[in-house]
């Protein structure tokens, strides 16, 4: 009986989450921000979505993006709130495995499908900057639904191995996370499994989204930066590397904490568990939360669309 208890499999196992290490008096407390920093990305994130569609001037390749980004980060935050406010707020810390497996598909789903969307909006600034006459005739509204389709269809081809390859492990002792959510290097290191095949199947799936999607975004804003250089004016210049303000912030505050986390995970094991906590923290929220203010603030189209339903919407009539 101690042998067959102690070598389950995974469908019947349970994975414990954990809030913030040294800090578990204070959760009431933290989740203060938590929740102010949840609802700024839900509210800001539907305003854009809301004021793209109703608004007819707004149906353009760009904010058809943006409306991608806004969802993905959307499905970001609630994938990951749910599971975060409860163990702040309850210490429901219990998590079964079937909705751990779930959990970790949306979680790493949304953030390949981010990537992705961030290397749409680069090419749609390269098409916008270097062959604007052409503009309207390469992203027209069938391939900007296809742009689409492809990101829901790659993310759910490179989740699925991961998937399927983690419902064979096995789980022999105590099931703690080191996070409130399920995040797959840090389930896959409580197995008692041989997880290598896991471990390169994780860096495949790495290599194959973010891998390929970061050299897209540079290569993207060399050839801008070439073709803007050789037949602008510097006033021109200015003016034209400001309509890319917005979408280099949104790749800065998506791939900095993604390499930064990365570098603590490879070489910061000395490193105290909130410092873990914390980076994948602000890198899940702060995508989520500070892209619907870049782009509100740094896009006076958008800015002006939002500004007017306000008034609207609040003043008297």
């Amino acid at each position: 009986m101690m042998e067959i208890s102690n070598n389950f499999t995974f469908p019947f196992s349970t994975f414990y989450l954990t809030g913030i290490p040294g800090l578990e008096e204070a959760h009431a407390w933290i989740s203060i921000p938590f929740c102010c920093l949840s609802a700024i990305a839900l509210l800001g994130n539907s305003m854009i979505l809301f004021v793209i569609m109703k608004e007819q001037s707004l149906h353009e390749p760009m904010y058809y993006f943006l409306s991608m980004l806004s969802a993905t980060d959307l499905g970001l935050t609630i994938s990951t709130m749910s599971t975060t406010l409860s163990v702040l707020w309850f210490d429901a810390r219990e998590i079964s495995s079937d909705s751990c497996v779930v959990q970790m598909f949306f979680l790493h789903g949304f953030t390949f499908m981010e990537s992705g969307v961030l290397v749409a909006m680069a090419f749609d600034r390269f098409v916008a900057i270097c062959n604007p006459l052409r503009y309207t005739t390469i992203l027209t509204n069938a391939r900007i639904t296809q742009l689409g389709v492809a990101m829901v269809i790659r993310m759910i081809v490179l989740m699925l191995p991961l998937v399927l390859l983690f419902k064979k492990l096995s789980f022999c002792g105590p099931n703690g996370l080191s996070h409130s959510y399920c995040y797959h290097p840090d389930v896959i290191k409580l197995s008692c499994s041989d997880t290598k095949v896991n471990s390169i199947c994780g860096l495949v799936v790495l290599i194959l989204s973010t891998g390929i999607d970061t050299p897209c975004i540079v290569l993207s804003y060399i050839l801008i930066i070439r073709s803007v250089l050789s037949i602008a004016s510097p006033k021109e210049q200015h003016k034209t590397f400001s309509t890319c303000a917005s979408h280099i912030g949104a790749v800065a505050i998506f791939y900095i904490p993604l390499i930064s986390l990365s570098l603590v995970h490879r070489y910061g094991q000395l490193a105290p568990k909130i410092v873990h906590t914390m980076m994948v923290n602000i890198y899940l929220m702060l995508p989520p939360v500070i892209n619907p203010i870049i782009y509100s603030v740094k896009t006076a189209q958008l800015r002006k669309v939002v500004i007017k339903l306000l008034l609207t919407k609040y003043t008297p009539v």
